[in-house]
């Protein structure tokens, strides 16, 4: 998570939260901001879905401008998590694509931006956030606006493939997995463990680089370094301190959910 931008501002300055795992569109988000708000004060700058759910439930930022596709949990993952972790944070999802934007209206968004983020567009949502903080705001005249700006365009199709198998190496042995069959992944250094219900194997990738290739809506992640399919789950058990454990389906050990986790888990 990048250092925050740490320019002096009045102690009732509006504050925000930057997830996006890319780094030059994040570094220019931030600059770009600066320009449009510069009373704004950003606390948190962070690379992906772990680490804004963490800031979220640190800081609770009057704003969260939200990639929706990063690795690990998207941005429609963090708003859901965000009313319980910080339900005053106003939501802006940052999209490449138009039809994800749509789901906004699901998550009480307050806005989108589509990439790459132009000055204009962010100045009208900027706009529109001062105006959520104004006494007798309008939130339903504004989602309104955004309805028949969406309506004006033709949605384009993300068409990037989860990953179906994956090659996984047990000592000499390759092996080749259907990833429906991974119980969970878990990071190991550089590389990846794969769980299934027969055993384990070595994955070369890093768990951050296969976040971004697993279905997001069967794959989640618990931990820093713990994915779990859904399907694999028996049952959660929250403690008294606000953390989990996830029992498994045909696997006898637990995993350990991190207590900012647990708030993707409460309708389970």
């Amino acid at each position: 998570m990048s250092e925050p931008h740490t320019a002096e501002s009045p102690a009732n300055a509006p504050t925000a939260l930057i997830a996006e795992d890319e780094t030059l569109l994040r570094q220019a988000l931030v600059e770009a901001l600066r320009e449009a708000w510069p009373e704004l004060r950003i606390l948190a700058e962070c690379e992906d879905g772990a680490q804004a759910l963490e800031a979220l439930a640190e800081h609770r930022p009057d704003v969260a401008f939200l990639d929706i596709r990063m690795p690990g949990l998207t941005g429609l993952d963090l708003a859901a998590a965000a009313t319980d972790v910080s339900p005053a944070t106003q939501i802006v999802f940052v999209t490449a694509y138009d039809q994800h934007a749509i789901d906004a209206f699901e998550h009480g968004a307050v806005d989108y931006l589509l990439k790459p983020v132009t000055v204009d567009r962010l100045a009208v949502t900027v706009r529109r956030l001062r105006v959520r903080r104004a006494p007798g705001d309008d939130r339903h005249a504004a989602l309104r606006e955004i309805a028949r700006e969406l309506a004006a365009r033709r949605p384009t199709q993300d068409d990037k493939p989860a990953l179906t198998w994956i090659t996984a190496s047990a000592g000499r042995e390759t092996r080749l997995i259907l990833v429906d069959d991974v119980v969970y992944f878990r990071a190991d250094n550089k590389y990846t463990t794969v769980v299934t219900a027969e055993g384990e194997a070595l994955l070369r990738t890093p768990i951050r680089d296969l976040l971004d290739r697993l279905d997001g809506e069967r794959f989640k992640q618990i931990h820093r370094s713990t994915i779990v399919n859904l399907k694999a789950i028996a049952g959660i058990v929250r403690d008294d301190s606000g953390k989990g454990t996830v029992r498994l389906r045909g696997r006898p050990e637990t995993l350990s959910v991190s207590q900012t986790f647990m708030a993707l888990f409460k309708s389970m």
